[in-house]
């Protein structure tokens, strides 16, 4: 093993342990409003707004709430670079799991955008962007599948990390939904910009990551996996 590559931080008990556990917990308030919603949709009290269309279709959404949060729990440490070199066959047996998950996720989202009622306060342009990003996850998935059979680890990595960060745009829009309100009170156009930044956020966090620090994650891996 190098020095080199050694001395880096892995993203699971070095520098950067923290980035695994800052996921999930991004994720922890979306996880528990969907944990809500499946329990009203197994016969527990109503906590949540209601939704007519969720109550007389529950599948989709019961198997949206329970793809993301797994998705988003497991996929997590799947970019833990230790992770990776430490356990591949664990890492790729995690990923055949989370690519089904992935588009579970992908497909519901869509499947309830194109055939649920649209909720009083949504318009068009949320309905384009659900329709854009819920795409683009899938696309995201297929084309790192397709790179990861192909041997272009980079190039998986990249899309599997932009699949992930559309993954968790529940997560940051609590946050720009929040503020979007407080600062310019709640209205139709303010939660679709809102949301719509979540998302935008995201995906910009993940160019960020991939560009900057994509290549030396890739070279530490293969270094420290041919020595």
């Amino acid at each position: 093993m190098t020095v080199r590559a050694a001395a880096r931080p892995d993203g699971s008990g070095g520098p950067a342990g923290w980035v695994p556990w800052s996921l999930v917990a991004l994720v922890v308030v979306p996880a528990a409003a969907g944990s809500l919603r499946l329990a009203e949709l197994s016969g527990g009290p109503r906590l949540m707004p209601d939704n007519p269309a969720m109550t007389a279709s529950p599948m989709p959404v019961v198997v949206h709430i329970i793809s993301a949060i797994l998705y988003a729990v497991l996929g997590a440490f799947q970019f833990s670079a230790r992770f990776r070199r430490r356990r591949p066959g664990r890492h790729r047996s995690a990923g055949r799991v989370l690519v089904v998950l992935g588009l579970a996720v992908a497909f519901s989202a869509l499947w309830m955008t194109l055939f649920y009622p649209r909720q009083p306060g949504t318009g068009a342009l949320l309905y384009i962007f659900r329709l854009a990003f819920g795409s683009g996850m899938a696309a995201a998935i297929i084309l790192g599948v397709a790179a990861i059979r192909h041997g272009d680890v980079a190039r998986h990595l990249a899309w599997m990390t932009r699949a992930y960060a559309l993954a968790l745009g529940a997560g940051t829009q609590v946050s720009t939904q929040g503020i979007g309100n407080a600062v310019f009170g709640a209205s139709e156009v303010t939660t679709t910009l809102m949301l719509g930044a979540g998302w935008a956020i995201n995906l910009t966090v993940a160019e960020y990551i991939i560009r900057r620090h994509g290549g030396s994650r890739i070279r530490a891996t293969a270094e420290v996996g041919s020595s």
